[in-house]
C-alpha cells in the first residue's frame, strides 16, 4: 500500500490509501504540537494551579459549589459553574447590570463584628470561599489572613510554610501550607498578586500582596454581609456533614459555640479529608 513497499503501484486505491493515510499522520502531528504549545503556555504563563484548580472543581460536590447568588437569596437556586470566578462570569455581570439592589454588592462599610455559633466575623473585610479574608491595608495593598473558621479547624498547626516575597499568587492556587498532625492541606490565594510581606498568627494576617492592576479585582469574594453570614452557617452544615461519617457532627459545638482546636477534641476524626473538604483543596 506504500511506495517503499514492494510490488507497489500507483493505482487509484493505493493512491487513495496513502492519502488518506497521510491526512490522518498530519492530523495527529498537528494535535500533538498544539498539545505541547498549549502546556509550554501554561507553564510559561505560570497557570499550573490555576488549570489544576479547575479541573479539581469539576469534582466537587454539588452542594460545594452553591452559586453565591443563591447563597444570598437573589437567585432560588443555582450550582457555579465558572470555578467561584465571578469576575468572568456572565451571570454574575448581568445580576450587577440590572435592577438588583446595590447593598447586595457592596463592601460591608462598616468596622462591626457577627458571630454564628461563637466564630468572630469581621464584616470590614472580604471573604474567600477557601476560608481566607482579604482587607485593603492603607497602602492599597491587600493583608491576607485565615478566618476564624478556618483557624478552629486546623487548631494549633506544627508547621507553617509561607511563600517567599516576590512570589506571585493565582486566585485559587496556593497562598501558603499548613501541617497539623498527619494531615497537610494547601490554603488557596483569594487574589492575584506579588507577595511583598509575610506575616503570622500574632499579627492576624500572613500575607500583604501586591494587587496586579490597579484596581484589584475582588468581584470574586464575599462581601456583603448577609451573604458571607449565610455562608458561614452552610459552612458549619458543610462540616457537620463532612464529619458525620466519624460520628463526630453531633459534638462540634460547646455550649452553642464551636470549638476552638476540632482535631484535638476529634483526633480520630480523618482530617486530611476534612480539610480537603473544607479549604477546598485541588
Amino acid at each position: 500500500m506504500f511506495p517503499w513497499v514492494h510490488e507497489f503501484r500507483w493505482e487509484l486505491g493505493h493512491l487513495i490509501f496513502t492519502g488518506g493515510f497521510a491526512l490522518v499522520t498530519i492530523g495527529i502531528v498537528t494535535t500533538i504540537i498544539i498539545a505541547f504549545k498549549k502546556i509550554y503556555e501554561i507553564f510559561r504563563e505560570k497557570k499550573v494551579e490555576t488549570v489544576m484548580w479547575q479541573a479539581a472543581f469539576e469534582d466537587f460536590p454539588a452542594h460545594t459549589k452553591t452559586c453565591r447568588h443563591a447563597i444570598s437569596g437573589i437567585l432560588k437556586q443555582r450550582t457555579c459553574n465558572n470555578h467561584f470566578d465571578c469576575r468572568e462570569c456572565a451571570v454574575h455581570k448581568q445580576l450587577v447590570q440590572h435592577d438588583i439592589p446595590e447593598k447586595v454588592f457592596a463592601t460591608a462599610g462598616d468596622d462591626g463584628n457577627t458571630e454564628i455559633f461563637g466564630l468572630n466575623i469581621p464584616l470590614d473585610r472580604m471573604y474567600h470561599r477557601g476560608h481566607t479574608w482579604v482587607k485593603q491595608d492603607k497602602d492599597g495593598n491587600y493583608l491576607v489572613g485565615l478566618d476564624d473558621f478556618g483557624k478552629r479547624l486546623v487548631g494549633k498547626p506544627e508547621k507553617i510554610s509561607l511563600p517567599e516575597i516576590g512570589s506571585y499568587l493565582h486566585a485559587n492556587g496556593t497562598a501558603w501550607k499548613m501541617k497539623r498532625g498527619n494531615a497537610d492541606t494547601r490554603i488557596l490565594s483569594p487574589v492575584d498578586g506579588e507577595v511583598i510581606e509575610t506575616g503570622d498568627d500574632e499579627k492576624g494576617w500572613y500575607l500583604k500582596i501586591k494587587p496586579n492592576d490597579s484596581n484589584g479585582d475582588t468581584s470574586h469574594l464575599l462581601k456583603n454581609g448577609k451573604e458571607i453570614k449565610t455562608w458561614f452557617m452552610k459552612e458549619l452544615e458543610r462540616l457537620q456533614f463532612a464529619l458525620s461519617m466519624d460520628g463526630v457532627g453531633a459534638s462540634l459545638a460547646d455550649g452553642g459555640i464551636l470549638i476552638d482546636d476540632l482535631p484535638t477534641s476529634h483526633p480520630d476524626a480523618d482530617w486530611d479529608g476534612v480539610y480537603g473538604e473544607m479549604f477546598l483543596e485541588p
